[in-house]
């Protein structure tokens, strides 16, 4: 896939077009704090090799501060607008259902990302959290996102026992989730969870539509 920087309303990013008249899925890659888009880049190529009719975007600057440090609800709420507001523009843009839309994030990112699933329930059919966890926590499961926690076993900078304890708490709410620990990982966004992640993808059927049939 060629890689276009081009600006958006809101903030810069790297596309990654398929050149399909009508994309699908779409995916939003976020950054941890203090990165930028093309640490995201290998994760965005991956995404386009697995899905050839995909639009792939990585917004620079859109995440939260370090995801082990405290953030008020303020910054969040702003946060989370500005989010909201960047992928109604782009699911309108590439005229993508809000069920064909992922959203992925790395650390901060991830925060934000799960972030925006309490506040906007189904604005993205699936988050995707590498390395991250809840800013605050939710006061239900989302209905209509489902959630993909990817983390590493060692990450000193999110404990893995907070996020199996937020995973846990999810399922008691009734979420749609999977929750998959990589042994010898740390704080990193590795190749082996960017492939369990395109796995997720390829091969989880959302629980809501099995509840439809």
């Amino acid at each position: 896939m060629p890689t276009l920087p081009t600006p958006s309303p809101a903030v810069a990013s790297i596309e990654l077009l398929s050149g399909a008249q009508s994309p699908r899925p779409l995916f939003v890659l976020l950054h941890d704090a203090g990165g930028t888009a093309l640490d995201m880049l290998e994760l965005g190529n991956r995404l386009g090799d697995a899905f050839a009719e995909a639009a792939v975007l990585i917004p620079e600057g859109l995440t939260l501060p370090a995801a082990d440090a405290p953030v008020s609800a303020d910054t969040l709420a702003q946060a989370v607008r500005a989010l909201a507001d960047f992928l109604r523009a782009q699911q309108q843009r590439f005229n993508v259902l809000q069920s064909d839309t992922a959203l992925l994030g790395f650390g901060a990112g991830a925060s934000l990302a799960l972030a925006l699933s309490d506040v906007h329930d189904g604005l993205a059919g699936r988050v995707l959290s590498f390395g991250g966890c809840y800013a605050a926590w939710p006061a239900r499961a989302p209905a209509l996102t489902t959630l993909h926690f990817l983390h590493g076993h060692k990450d000193a900078v999110v404990p893995v026992a907070r996020v199996r304890h937020d995973f846990a708490r999810l399922m008691e709410l009734g979420a749609d989730a999977t929750l998959d620990v990589a042994s010898s990982l740390a704080h990193e966004l590795h190749p082996a969870l960017m492939d369990q992640a395109v796995t997720r993808l390829q091969t989880c059927v959302p629980l809501r539509f099995w509840k439809a049939l």
